[in-house]
């Protein structure tokens, strides 16, 4: 079987799942396959898995650059000379209008199925300008997968789908993402994102103030995006800012949280909150909002605990709780970890993965 994934080359959910499941597949017998992206994803072996840069040509006519056109070519480019049978792509817009072009234009016989990871359903895709050639795009595709169940019910919620919408979780590597020991009594808290609004950054940010004020803690910032400089500012305001790190865009972070005492997501929204299963996979509890697929993978009061969007003072009380018992910091951490072992790792997802492909294909 030979298979193209489509992503982004990001740090966010889609971009890793993405990167991490071509890798997967790779090492599985009689599979080959082809990952199509504008760069090289942060996650991606290039050993198994053979690369395909989408090259977006710069012509002064156009005022922004048509990446859906040049991805639709490389993939007709790349299809017809490797005999792909299958396209995945990861992010509904614009990858799979590109992948519908490039089949009904020169590939006729190829199928493509879409994982639906959030934004692509829920915010940017319900947009006026973006909603009819995203709900047309999914229904061209032969299959359609949501990275939760709250997901696929948005999907079907704001969208015309017909048939079905499969639920594949993501999924984390526990050999990667495991505890590690660390010199130092202060206790490490963590949060990881992209730093958008929806994120919810300031959350942490006057969370950890309170935390701070009653543990002896340091925060790390993982990653980058709009909302880092305010979050440094109000850092600065709130008298931590000597406790607060910004990493940035960190591509092992396996080697942060593997260190961590806790980790915080007070998003405003989240499809599932792969960040949150792999600090779960460290044995890191998490504390999170009880919004979208967070409940699906978090289960409050066993691997970590859920609050309400913007309860700051909650996240907090929760979190000097775990702090200052280290008894129950560690056995929510390894309810949290056997979470992992039991529903989400590739040697679970991979396989669904691989099994709805030869169905798509057989039907």
């Amino acid at each position: 079987m030979r298979v193209g994934i489509v992503c982004y080359p990001s740090f966010g959910g889609s971009g890793v799942v993405a990167s991490e499941l071509a890798n997967h597949l790779a090492r599985e017998p009689g599979l080959e396959v082809h990952l199509f992206s504008r760069e090289l994803p942060p996650r991606l072996d290039c050993g198994p898995v053979q690369f395909h840069r989408v090259e977006i040509p710069e012509y002064p006519l156009f005022p922004c650059p048509p990446y859906t056109l040049a991805l639709a070519s490389k993939i007709i480019e790349v299809a017809q000379r490797q005999q792909l049978d299958l396209i995945h792509v990861h992010y509904a817009i614009p990858h799979a209008t590109a992948a519908c072009i490039a089949r009904d234009s020169c590939c006729h016989g190829i199928k493509i199925i879409t994982t639906l990871h959030g934004t692509d359903v829920y915010l940017v895709g319900t947009h006026p300008s973006y909603k009819p050639i995203v709900e047309f795009s999914m229904r061209q595709c032969d299959g359609l997968t949501a990275v939760s169940h709250f997901l696929k019910k948005a999907t079907l919620e704001n969208f015309d789908t017909p048939g079905e919408i499969r639920v594949v979780y993501n999924f984390v590597a526990p050999e990667r993402f495991c505890k590690q020991e660390r010199p130092g009594k202060e206790k490490i808290i963590c949060h990881i994102s992209n730093f958008r609004p929806v994120k919810r950054i300031a959350d942490i940010i006057r969370a950890f103030a309170l935390i701070n004020g009653e543990v002896d803690s340091r925060l790390y910032m993982v990653g980058d995006g709009p909302e880092r400089e305010p979050a440094a500012e109000l850092a600065h305001e709130l008298g931590v800012a000597e406790r607060v790190t910004f990493w940035g865009n960190v591509i092992d972070v396996a080697e942060i949280l593997g260190k961590a005492d806790l980790f915080l997501l007070p998003s405003e929204q989240e499809s599932f909150g792969l960040a949150a299963l792999e600090a779960m996979s460290c044995e890191v509890p998490v504390i999170a909002t009880r919004v979208g697929g967070l409940p699906e993978v978090v289960r409050d009061g066993v691997d970590g605990y859920l609050v309400k969007v913007g309860d700051v003072r909650a996240m907090a009380t929760r979190a000097c709780q775990l702090l200052s018992d280290e008894p129950l910091r560690e056995r929510v951490g390894e309810k949290a970890r056997e979470r992992v072992l039991e529903r989400f790792t590739p040697e679970r997802i991979v396989p669904q993965y691989v099994g709805y492909y030869r169905e798509i294909l057989e039907s």
